[in-house]
């Protein structure tokens, strides 16, 4: 970026902001009454109604947070949101490199290869080198609510949202006040969960710091999780409309995996440390709303991957290390120039890369170190969003994105869509919008397969969405159908110019499926919900099951609180060469009981019908697991 381009944005966004401020009221009226729909910041950049957009937005909120009394956001997303499916190994933690779970994969998409986002407030969150998102790294004190958006989301934020967009928005103090919250449980398998949350609003100064301790052995020998977190979100109102925040994350963990229990493996160990920090100025006016924000996250990884005494390997020689890392300025304005329309105009500046190397402890090369890659690429991109209401019946939206990338060169992303304001509070929606990511350095640089002419990968989503609230607004579904055609996948294949393998755009994606929601609030004591999902894959892959339901149901009464649910899973491929798949249904269980207004006491149980099953090859789940603790709120 050189001396003129940063001040040129700064001109644009300081001028941008003070536009269309005495313009009308951007509300969606349906017979003179304004209604009240849930308001999303995922999917347009601004606060907005999300029944103006064309796009499907759930959203998972701090109460169903809470009431699933689970320390990682991970579980609570793979239950709430249809299509989603994230893998898992035990008891806790998700580790990375060889036996790892935490793969989120969304309608085929896997975020394991860079094709699906997770954002920290709408900042990106992945691994510099190796182009994804890190589970372990997102716990659910974080989190005010969370935002998925299924389906690309490539326009607003570039390469990695190919396949949709998980939004972590975190938490803050909605008044003065101070608000502090202890919670601590133990269970099965000596497991160990803590946090501390500290809330502070004072006039124009808000503070959020917490902290969490996390640790089991795990269901298996050698399968230790031990993880130590931390958050801190500082923000300053200037006046009304102008504000400051800035937030720093850091999660380091232990981790040991075994091996498949076919052949066990000793000594494969991970010590893994993530951060992130952002700082941001924020202008919400009337009429016009934006943010100027730079961010920065990094990861140091030592891993020994151990070695199988059954295959007469020996302890490893060496040990992989790397230091990698992302950061990026983000500029957006959103403005409404004349009623019933939004144009939001945005540049983004990414950086990534990091050094990755091997470090020899024992054999003739003891003491020295081989590199594997040591690379920066940088993204330039701008684009636009754009809104028109007509009446009270019809939103259109369009956008479309340039992305420069430094080896690739230019990407096009276009999206539109339309949304229909039926009678009787129903939606109707259809859109078709374009995905993509650039290949990852790993792929490019890193160990035999690597190519470095590799060239983006690519697809398009068609989305047909019905929903409809209903009894006063206490019972809503929705109805998605989508088709997902999508070329020049990387896969690994025969070299076709020597010998070995080599990373190709040779794949394909042609996905189809249907998404089911609902819930409904039958009165102030009872209240279900459920979602189901059917998924086609011309060409299956690992960790995104043919078929998905979950259905639940929460009690409140005076002091206790008593949740349960059941979760479904079909044609789940662990492995496709050969194929195996696994089917079964989890019951989970959770109560908690207010003993005085700062003391509730909780319990949780999962797969309690003792289920027989795997996530990923040669890892077994545990059988039925309880936990129990109790929460402090002062």
């Amino acid at each position: 970026m050189n001396k003129i381009y940063i001040p040129s944005l700064l001109f644009i966004f300081t001028c941008f902001a003070g536009i269309a401020q005495t313009q009308g009221t951007d509300s969606l009226q349906t017979n003179g009454i304004h209604e009240i729909a849930e308001v999303v910041v995922t999917g347009t950049r601004h606060k907005s109604d999300v029944r103006h957009l064309s796009q499907t937005v759930t959203v998972v909120d701090r109460a169903r947070i809470e009431n699933t009394l689970q320390p990682s956001l991970m579980p609570i997303l793979t239950e709430q949101i249809p299509g989603l499916f994230v893998t898992s190994r035990g008891v806790m933690g998700y580790g990375i490199s060889g036996g790892a779970a935490g793969n989120i994969s969304l309608r085929g998409l896997s975020g394991g290869t860079a094709r699906l986002m997770v954002m920290i407030d709408g900042h990106p969150q992945y691994a510099g080198i190796f182009g994804h998102p890190i589970s372990d790294a997102y716990q659910s004190f974080l989190a005010e609510r969370v935002e998925v958006l299924r389906g690309p989301a490539s326009v607003l934020y570039g390469s990695n949202a190919m396949g949709g967009v998980i939004n972590i928005v975190t938490r803050q103090m909605p008044s003065d006040g101070v608000s502090t919250n202890v919670r601590a449980g133990y269970g099965s398998y000596n497991t160990l969960e803590t946090e501390a949350t500290n809330r502070i609003r004072k006039g124009r100064f808000s503070s959020m710091i917490s902290g969490s301790y996390n640790r089991t052995d795990g269901h298996r020998s050698d399968m230790g999780f031990e993880q130590y977190g931390g958050y801190a979100k500082l923000g300053y109102e200037i006046n009304n409309s102008w504000k400051l925040r800035g937030d720093v994350n850091v999660t380091h963990f232990n981790a040991s995996y075994p091996g498949p229990v076919s052949a066990p493996l000793l000594d494969g160990d991970q010590r893994i440390t993530r951060g992130m920090t952002s700082v941001a100025v924020e202008n919400n006016y009337e009429k016009s709303s934006g943010a100027l924000s730079f961010f920065y996250n990094w990861g140091d990884h030592w891993i020994n991957d151990g070695y199988t005494p059954s295959a007469g390997e020996g302890p490893q020689d060496s040990r992989f290390l790397s230091h990698d890392n992302m950061m990026g300025i983000s500029l957006y304005q959103s403005a409404q120039f004349f009623r019933g329309n939004r144009i939001t105009v945005g540049f983004d500046w990414f950086r990534y890369g990091g050094r990755a190397w091997n470090e020899y402890v024992s054999g003739e090369k003891a003491g020295s170190t081989t590199d594997l890659v040591d690379k920066e690429e940088d993204e330039l991109a701008g684009y636009i969003d754009l809104r028109q209401d007509f009446g009270s019946w019809l939103s259109l939206n369009a956008g479309i994105r340039a992305d420069h990338h430094s080896r690739v060169g230019l990407e096009w992303v276009p999206q539109a869509g339309v949304a229909f304001h039926l009678p009787r509070t129903a939606e109707l929606k259809a859109s078709v919008s374009k995905g993509f990511r650039y290949p990852i350095l790993r792929e490019m640089y890193m160990f035999p397969p690597q190519n470095p002419d590799l060239q983006p990968e690519s697809m398009w989503n068609y989305e047909i969405a019905f929903s409809q609230y209903l009894l006063n607004g206490r019972f809503n579904y929705g109805v998605n159908l989508f088709y997902i055609d999508g070329k020049n996948l990387i896969q690994t294949l025969p070299n076709p110019n020597g010998s070995g393998m080599l990373n190709q755009n040779s794949g394909k994606i042609e996905n189809a499926g249907i998404e089911v929601q609902a819930a409904w609030r039958i009165d102030s004591r009872w209240s279900v919900d459920a979602n189901y999902s059917y998924l086609h894959m011309e060409n299956p892959v690992v960790a995104a099951p043919e078929h998905k339901l979950y259905a639940g149901a929460n009690f409140t009464y005076n002091r206790w609180n008593v949740s349960t649910g059941l979760q479904y899973i079909a044609g789940l491929y662990t492995q496709t060469s050969p194929v195996v798949t696994e089917d079964f249904v989890l019951w989970n269980l959770r109560a908690s009981f207010r003993v005085t207004r700062w003391l509730d006491l909780w319990a949780r149980g999962e797969n309690l019908l003792a289920q027989e099953y795997e996530i990923n090859a040669g890892y077994p789940m545990p059988r039925a697991t309880v936990m129990a603790g109790f929460n402090l709120n002062f």
